[in-house]
């Protein structure tokens, strides 16, 4: 428990090769470092520094994508068992980092942040960031911790960074309230554990419980750190801050925070769950936790999709979509199988780029008409009339968020709902019946949501290209905006028609957990 002279001395003669493994990490602290010294000097007054903070990120992107590709990315445990570098980890990162270069690249097009402030703005952007790549890598509940409060404290300052704007100020003292409780009953858990196993190391935790198996003190634990990954997936019942927060804080701010979370939460709880899958095997803890998890992502989903069709303002409506998909992957987790994590990782990659863009372009509308309004489902009435790029792809992206083929959001939806009919097959010929028919269940849940999520995602459809415009004005993004809209829309059909890349990146990548 406690570290030891010999400890110390293996962790200092690792510690040159464990950095290596976690380069994109220590690119984006050198880009930190690089961003408050520049912060501090006169000469970068006049300089925006979105485009070092996107340098950075793509130095990140490209040493996380170079892992991917090598033999070195199976390294194991690092840093005394803190983190763990694997395929797995390495692909989450790339999909954050991902995420984040496609978000500065939008606040660089739409000009939020400002040059006093870019600074001050990517540095809590990066350090978010790096907060989510440690959260993909924790293999002990501390790291797990810590890395969570990484991500999730400068996400309350983003939320609230625009001046002077009273409904970012409330959305991000909603978030620090909701997410503090959030802390504290995560922190709860883990001390739970603690407390029972003598460690907080996972792999010693999973062996333990598969010595004494699933206990009172044991769910109990699992639950409050359970809780603490729901809140930052904003899975119900810990959903109550993101229509808020999105509605409150920038557009830019509200897609990074609605894929690169999703991304980081998913990806522990994957490890979370596979950590103790390997030691335990069989259905046990498909059969409890993983259930448990499936059962909140069918409440979520469902919650989400009905929770949208009354929304008059496109970013609520966007959260609650946001919801409805964190519901989708949840289903998918919970079978615990390699096919469902490869699912989600695959539905992850999608998420990204049809989140993104369709936030991108609530953000060029904003921009180009009354900020008030801009955002009322009523100002993208008869869009294609006033700039039909913003129009088509913003259709692009809603209907892959529907999961409407050749789009890559059908593409997605197939593999997890691919991988929870096959994880229901197999329970049923083990001879876990009751297993088999609940996955079955949920399965069926999550299809007739994609049915009734058509609803509003064909209603903002139906109201940009075939409703009169109330303001004739004629939007024109510059031609970088619109490239940027375009690039995605087509990664979108291009994903949706050609799956094998990706779906053989995502098999590499889960066949960590063999």
């Amino acid at each position: 428990m406690f570290p030891t002279l010999a400890g110390i001395n293996s962790l200092q003669a690792g510690v040159g090769f464990d950095l290596l493994l976690f380069l994109p990490e220590l690119v984006l602290c050198v880009g930190i470092v690089s961003l408050l010294v520049a912060r501090l000097i006169s000469l970068f007054d006049r300089v925006h520094l979105g485009g070092l903070a996107l340098a950075v990120v793509g130095a990140a992107l490209f040493a996380a994508c170079w892992q991917f590709a090598t033999d070195d990315a199976e390294a194991g445990a690092c840093f005394s068992g803190m983190l763990v570098s694997d395929r797995f980890g390495v692909f989450a990162r790339c999909l954050i980092l991902l995420a984040t270069l496609t978000t500065i690249l939008l606040t660089q097009l739409t000009g939020i942040p400002d040059r006093a402030d870019s600074a001050d703005f990517h540095v809590l952007l990066l350090g978010g960031t790096l907060g989510m790549l440690l959260m993909t890598s924790a293999n002990h509940l501390l790291m797990l911790f810590i890395a969570v409060e990484m991500a999730s404290l400068p996400g309350y300052a983003l939320a609230g960074f625009l001046k002077g704007k009273k409904a970012g100020s409330e959305a991000a003292l909603k978030y620090v309230v909701y997410g503090a409780g959030a802390s504290g009953v995560m922190l709860y858990g883990i001390t739970l554990l603690a407390g029972t196993f003598g460690s907080v190391y996972l792999p010693n935790i999973a062996a333990g419980i598969a010595t004494r198996g699933f206990d009172l003190p044991v769910l109990a634990g699992f639950a409050l750190v359970l809780a603490g990954l729901g809140f930052k997936l904003a899975a119900v019942p810990f959903h109550f801050w993101c229509p808020d927060v999105f509605e409150g804080a920038a557009a830019e701010v509200a897609g990074f925070l609605s894929v690169a979370s999703k991304a980081a939460a998913v990806a522990l709880t994957l490890r979370l769950l596979h950590t103790l899958h390997a030691k335990m095997g069989g259905f046990t803890v498909p059969g409890s936790l993983g259930l448990a998890v499936g059962i909140m992502g069918a409440v979520t989903v469902t919650f989400g999709n009905l929770a949208a069709f009354g929304q008059t303002n496109l970013k609520r409506l966007l959260a609650y979509s946001t919801i409805a998909h964190a519901g989708y992957m949840l289903l998918a987790v919970g079978t615990v199988t390699l096919g469902g994590t490869a699912g989600v990782l695959y539905y992850l990659t999608a998420y990204i780029v049809m989140n993104l863009g369709a936030f991108a372009v609530v953000a060029l509308v904003r921009n180009a008409t009354d900020a008030k309004s801009s955002e009322n489902l009523q100002a993208f009435r008869g869009l294609v009339t006033r700039s039909p790029v913003l129009a088509i792809t913003m259709t692009v992206f809603l209907l892959s968020l529907l999961g409407l083929p050749p789009l890559a959001g059908f593409a997605g939806k197939f593999q997890v709902f691919s991988a929870i009919f096959d994880a229901g097959k197999a329970a049923t010929a083990s001879g876990h019946a009751s297993l088999g028919t609940a996955f079955y269940v949920l399965l069926a849940v999550g299809a007739v949501n994609t049915a009734v999520s058509a609803y509003y995602y064909l209603k903002v459809v139906r109201l940009m290209l075939l409703e009169e415009p109330t303001d004739a004005t004629p939007i024109s993004p510059s031609p970088a905006a619109s490239l940027y809209l375009v690039v995605l829309a087509v990664a979108l059909l291009v994903f949706g028609l050609v799956w094998n890349p990706l779906t053989t990146a995502a098999e590499l990548a889960v066949g960590t957990f063999r």
